[in-house]
């Protein structure tokens, strides 16, 4: 039987040679991106309130799926699609932002945080934000973007800081008998690599990055959320993490809620009585309610010992993050 099985594959492979004029067959392992479609999961009217999903490490990093094959496009790219999609209808006229993540590197997060801003500028749209178990670092960096923030009653939130992934693999090197022989032209060229150990001066220099980044955390945070003094911010900006109802009384979010209230909140900004709640996806995905996942394995998974992590370890250099990473 197993034979046979083997005999036909190789006769229907003969024919489709013979067919094609004994020239190669391209096949694509991996399928095409297809257009986004507009899905409707709730409400009713003319008027859309867009749910936007905004999961797992932010990351200009592409989505892998099956054996490292990629067939999504990167978080930032995918953001702006949906943001020049929403544009172009005139009858989106709220959007909520439904986070759940750790954070992830900088420029991803400020870029689509930028992405929202220039959103907002153009358009009439209102943005609220909806966090859902986490919203740290990069993920309240987005979520700062936002006319209004809610959280879930179980949400945790804040990391307001900046994190440098870095290893020192020096002393194992030296123990399995491993020297690194790097030549350079410039004093610092190999500041911040894995084989050596950093000076003194290197950290300075880095440090000086580190707190310019900071600063620009503060400074976005501080552009939208005005009740904020700079010494009340600079004081709950140190890193920790906090609960839902401690974030309400600090002022770092609006409101505690679920996100059917998210919803009503939209509704209410945008000044609609009725309208319907959709999300755009890729054919094929299944959406059928308000908490419906973007497709794909493991796509939204926070595992900050998953692929960022991974690339940046094989990078070899260092990382500048907006992210909870404990």
């Amino acid at each position: 039987m197993k034979n046979n099985f083997f005999s036909y594959i190789s006769i229907f492979v003969f024919c489709l040679i013979i067919s094609s004029g004994c020239s190669f067959i391209s096949v694509s392992l991996v399928p095409s991106v297809e257009p986004l479609k507009e899905t409707k999961v709730s409400g009713s009217g003319k008027d859309k309130i867009l749910i936007m999903d905004i999961s797992g490490i932010i990351s200009e990093e592409r989505k892998r799926g099956l054996a490292g094959l990629s067939d999504e496009p990167d978080m930032v790219a995918r953001i702006k699609e949906e943001l020049k999609m929403a544009a172009r209808d005139k009858h989106i006229k709220a959007i909520i932002l439904r986070i759940n993540s750790p954070g992830g590197t900088v420029t991803a997060s400020d870029m689509i945080y930028h992405e929202i801003e220039q959103f907002k500028e153009k358009t009439d749209t209102r943005i609220i934000a909806c966090i859902m178990d986490l919203g740290a670092s990069g993920g309240y960096y987005v979520a700062v973007s936002a006319d209004k923030i809610i959280a879930h009653p179980t949400t945790v939130t804040g990391s307001i800081g900046v994190i440098m992934l870095n290893l020192n693999a020096e002393g194992l090197l030296h123990k399995i008998g491993v020297k690194d022989t790097s030549i350079k032209a410039g004093e610092y060229k190999d500041m911040g690599s894995p084989l050596k150990t950093m000076s003194e001066e290197e950290q300075k220099i880095f440090q000086g990055v580190m707190d310019t980044l900071y600063e620009r955390f503060l400074a976005v945070i501080a552009e939208n959320r005005k009740e904020l003094t700079p010494e009340k911010l600079r004081s709950l900006a140190d890193g920790r993490i906090y609960t839902a109802r401690q974030a309400l009384e600090y002022g770092l979010i609006d409101q505690i809620g679920y996100l059917d209230e998210a919803i009503l909140l939209a509704k209410e900004n945008a000044g609609l009585a009725e309208a319907r709640v959709v999300m755009y996806h890729r054919p094929r995905a299944y959406k059928n309610n308000i908490y419906s996942q973007l497709g794909g394995p493991g796509f939204g998974t926070i595992n900050l010992l998953n692929i960022d992590l991974k690339s940046f370890v094989n990078s070899g250099t260092p990382s500048f993050m907006y992210l909870w990473a404990p």
